[in-house]
């Protein structure tokens, strides 16, 4: 009988609302209470180039420090015609997206959940192929230094606009502009 009573007691426990001042029984799952607020999630990386103003800068100045302490000193290599470089590598922005790219799967691939041979993933499938990409004879940083001896900095200029968006851009300015006097408006 007693056995039976802590068992109705138990399910009319069970049964009743929890307490809404009282602890969240799914705390220990990081997810809110019945009738709580659901944690903030974290923000979600941005790529570099759609951040502006401080937060640009401050994403910049912490993808520097990585750069200059731990890539370079590892994986810089010598600086050749073969694999050039600039200092000022910040003021490129394609080297800057590519190397920002590259960070962040760095600190996705070193975080322990991605497992034993994330670092390795990290080599192999992103490390080799922006490091060729950027330092390529023919890449953004060509016109840079090829030789540690007579460091060089030169933004390339970028391919002009297709035909299609100048034509659109003409058009645009051609119905901005005001008729001329003795044009007949219709």
């Amino acid at each position: 009988m007693e056995q039976s009573a802590r068992q109705a007691q138990q399910l009319d426990h069970l049964a009743s609302a929890p307490d809404p001042g009282g602890p969240s029984p799914f705390a220990a799952f990081g997810m809110p209470g019945l009738g709580g607020t659901p944690p903030v999630a974290p923000s979600e990386p941005r790529p570099i180039l759609e951040l502006d103003g401080e937060e640009r800068e401050d994403e910049l100045d912490a993808l520097s420090d990585w750069v200059d302490d731990f890539l370079l000193p590892v994986y810089g290599a010598e600086v050749t015609t073969a694999a050039p470089w600039c200092l000022q590598w910040q003021e490129h922005d394609d080297v800057v997206a590519w190397l920002h790219a590259l960070w962040l799967a760095y600190q996705q691939h070193k975080d322990p959940e991605a497992g034993l041979s994330g670092l390795f993933v990290w080599h192999r499938d992103f490390l080799t192929h922006a490091v060729a990409a950027i330092r390529a004879p023919g890449g953004p940083l060509s016109a840079c230094m090829t030789s540690p001896e007579r460091p060089a900095h030169r933004i390339l200029p970028g391919p002009p606009p297709s035909a299609r968006t100048e034509r659109a851009a003409t058009g645009a300015a051609e119905a901005a502009r005001p008729p001329e006097p003795d044009e007949p408006t219709s």
